[in-house]
């Protein structure tokens, strides 16, 4: 029986509380946060406490949260506080160690953007600058602001409406989309790490928006209970809109390359597992399925 770390939030530090969820819930978008006191001093730090949730109205959400170690809230959150606008940048990997150290906790009035070597270029619907070497900056209005507790660690959300974004026209694809291989973002994980989320580290999963699936309840047993196929793989087979027919069956069984390996083979369940798995891999679903319903026909 596998062991499992029981963790009641009430019951450990909030710093070690803290960690836990850094390492578990990842990896997580950056917001490279651009605010303006009251005086037009410019403050710029990232927050990986950070997502958007809507379109209608656009809504973006990121989280300053109160210090652990004396419950002091953050330059961004106070500026926010006094000037209700922000420019969300985002952050890619030719740029994240620059992002890195802009999150020193320099002292209020200090200027991040000189600090972290970026560059400043003007908004032009709201006082805070914008970071040139980010490819997608988003002006933003603050909304609201939602404290959620007064001691060290509690969220302080700060809920922004999108009022105008700039996208850089050469990370966009042919379809006028932004290219994920192009953007070159990052995303935070636990104690130092980050991720590339660009070249082998992106896979496709097809989403099941257009079509229904017949689920992995609908596999047959023998499939559902293979030692050999992950729940990944099961997934992927799940999600076919229909069973193979037998005629496609008997037409799979005649391909020469399928016929030998039935012939020849010595374990013709882990072969055939095997081979569907290495079809999956190059996403023919359909003709996995088949192959893996050859073992009971």
């Amino acid at each position: 029986m596998e062991f499992m770390l029981r963790i009641v939030p009430d019951e450990i530090p909030h710093t070690k509380l803290h960690h836990y969820l850094l390492g578990s819930i990842a990896p997580r978008p950056i917001a490279f946060a651009s605010t303006v006191d009251a005086q037009g001093n410019p403050n710029l730090s990232p927050f990986s406490f950070f997502n958007v949730f809507g379109v209608n109205p656009t809504t973006l959400i990121f989280s300053p949260s109160r210090r652990g170690r004396d419950n002091s809230t953050k330059n961004t959150m106070e500026n926010v506080i006094e000037v209700p606008e922000v420019v969300i940048n985002v952050v890619t990997y030719d740029m994240v160690n620059q992002v890195s150290l802009a999150s020193t906790e320099y002292p209020a009035g200090v200027d991040e953007f000189l600090k972290a070597g970026f560059s400043k270029i003007p908004s032009e619907l709201i006082r805070p600058f914008r970071v040139k070497e980010s490819p997608v900056q988003l002006e933003c209005r603050v909304r609201d602001v939602i404290e959620t507790g007064s001691g060290g660690g509690a969220a302080n959300l700060i809920v922004c409406e999108i009022l105008l974004m700039h996208i850089q026209e050469d990370i966009l694809g042919d379809d006028g989309m932004i290219d994920q291989h192009k953007i070159r973002l990052v995303g935070r994980l636990g104690k130092d790490y980050y991720v590339r989320a660009f070249g082998d580290a992106l896979f496709e999963v097809e989403k099941p928006l257009q079509k229904i699936g017949i689920g992995i309840d609908a596999l047959p047993g023998y499939i559902r209970n293979s030692r050999i196929l992950t729940g990944n793989e099961l997934g992927q087979l799940g999600n076919v809109e229909c069973l193979p027919g037998e005629e496609e069956l008997k037409a799979m069984r005649e391909n020469p390359e399928i016929k030998e390996l039935i012939e020849t083979s010595c374990d013709l369940v882990s072969d055939l597992s095997r081979l569907a798995v290495r079809y999956l891999e190059t996403g023919h679903t359909y003709e996995a399925l088949k192959l893996l319903m050859l073992i009971n026909l």
